[in-house]
């Protein structure tokens, strides 16, 4: 029987076989700081035999700015199963625990590495052209509350470098900070096309979209006596999520939205769990609150 090893020579953990008891830790976490590309094989597929090394190959010449785990469904269903993998190979890829493109069948080569390519572009990089520092010092000014003078720094930095997502990212973030939700919004619309759906600024629109409900949020205290009062009452503990998270209590609004989404994950054409994105979207992959928050939602779906 033939097993598709990793290609020689790569990391240890750049590409790696799992299974269904460590796809969490594996693929759900470890995609948290790069994108992770999961291969759903058999040993008996014939295309998975040209695939496997293929993309293999492609994720080691990325350089670790991509990783591979690699799924054989005979032994391993349950993932395969919540995935939907009807035919393999299957291959998607995750970013920030979640799945965010994908193929079926055997690809040829070049179309691997345009794949690979892609996917590992959305783990981002370093500043380049000179003006990485300028935009360090930008975002220091922002953490420490001069966020018009950010707001300087990061329109000088869009002088020079006008598809810069970071500047246009932080931009955005400097007028949500002086709260002014309209001028963030037509900043982000008027962002150029090539980078619109660059991660950093689909957080920002996350932000956004938080500081639109923020300003309709209710009292804390009468939504949290009407769930005390009615579990049930679905409506009045996403409201109360939203009040939580608009008085900065993130982490307890996450864990209002995880109940709603454990009582009924279809209720308002799952509302809990597009807000749960929403809200770990608008803040770091690695905040601890984003990374316990997808770690419990993913348990929920899969359980």
């Amino acid at each position: 029987m033939l097993e598709l090893d990793a290609t020689p020579n790569a990391p240890a953990d750049l590409i790696k076989d799992s299974d269904d008891a460590q796809f969490a830790k594996d693929v759900i976490e470890a995609s948290q700081s790069v994108p992770v590309i999961v291969d759903f094989w058999a040993p008996w597929c014939g295309p998975c035999k040209t695939l496997g090394p293929a993309i293999e190959a492609a994720v080691t010449k990325a350089g670790g700015a991509v990783k591979l785990v690699k799924i054989d469904v005979d032994a391993n269903q349950a993932y395969a199963s919540q995935l939907q993998v009807q035919s393999i190979p299957t291959v998607y890829a995750f970013y920030q625990g979640r799945p965010v493109d994908g193929f079926q069948g055997a690809l040829p080569p070049s179309e691997i590495d345009a794949f690979v390519e892609k996917i590992a572009a959305m783990g981002g990089g370093a500043a380049d052209d000179g003006l990485g520092a300028a935009i360090e010092a930008a975002e220091q000014m922002l953490a420490e509350g001069a966020a018009a003078d950010a707001a300087e720094t990061f329109a000088a930095i869009l002088q020079e470098d006008p598809a810069n997502a970071a500047a246009y990212a932080g931009l955005v973030s400097a007028y949500l900070a002086l709260d002014d939700v309209d001028q963030a919004e037509a900043i982000l619309n008027g962002a150029p096309a090539e980078i619109s759906t660059d991660p950093l600024l689909e957080a920002v629109h996350a932000q956004i979209t938080l500081a639109r409900e923020a300003a309709k949020a209710g009292p804390v205290g009468d939504l949290q006596a009407a769930v005390d009062s009615n579990p049930d009452d679905h409506q009045a503990r996403f409201d109360l999520a939203t009040a939580l998270h608009a008085s900065g209590e993130v982490e307890e609004a996450v864990a209002q939205l995880l109940e709603l989404f454990r009582r009924d994950r279809e209720w308002n054409d799952g509302a809990a769990k597009t807000q749960l994105f929403t809200i770990f979207d608008a803040r770091e992959a690695k905040d601890p609150i984003v990374l316990n928050g997808r770690r419990k939602l993913s348990s929920l779906i899969f359980a």
